[in-house]
């Protein structure tokens, strides 16, 4: 999808004390470009960061501010959450975690960009290549909840429902 579309998706829905740092046509826009530089579905991505920061409203312990859209660093065990100094860095750590969970032998130097999130280069070294497909999300993979994957998924089916594109 585009990122017209994810927006127009993501304002149709109701999202009270939903609180960006930046325009949700900005990040969507974001994600689409990020997504293309390193062969991450950037539309999916941005899906995910719905799904991780409750529509945008995060938490004290991932605020707005922090540019963390999908939670890095921020583990059930308690681990700080990364910080990133603008909602491109943020969307770009985002996007080569999922590059780094996607692809097995992946190495700091396949990137297009240096790496953003410090989390990311643990990732590479013990957990590259363990979730090639975004179903395998969830259950230990990127998190524990283990309808993560579902989530997802119901929530990009509604996205492309809402925009009239077809999934294969």
């Amino acid at each position: 999808m585009s990122a017209e579309q994810l927006t127009a998706w993501f304002n149709s829905r109701p999202r009270p004390g939903s609180r960006p740092a930046v325009p949700v046509a900005e990040l969507a826009r974001l994600f689409i470009e990020e997504g293309n530089r390193e062969g991450v579905a950037g539309d999916r991505a941005f899906i995910q960061a719905v799904l991780e920061t409750g529509w945008f409203r995060f938490s004290d312990r991932v605020p707005p501010t922090f540019h963390n859209y999908a939670g890095i660093g921020a583990v059930d065990g308690g681990s700080t959450a990364e910080q990133f100094p603008d909602a491109r860095t943020g969307v770009r750590a985002q996007i080569q975690h999922l590059r780094a969970y996607a692809t097995p032998g992946m190495r700091s130097a396949n990137f297009a960009s240096p790496i953003a999130a410090a989390r990311t280069r643990l990732v590479l070294s013990y957990i590259a290549g363990k979730a090639t497909m975004w179903s395998q999300m969830g259950k230990g993979n990127w998190a524990t909840d283990p309808d993560y994957a579902t989530k997802l998924d119901a929530l990009y089916r509604s996205a492309v429902a809402h925009a009239g594109v077809t999934i294969k």
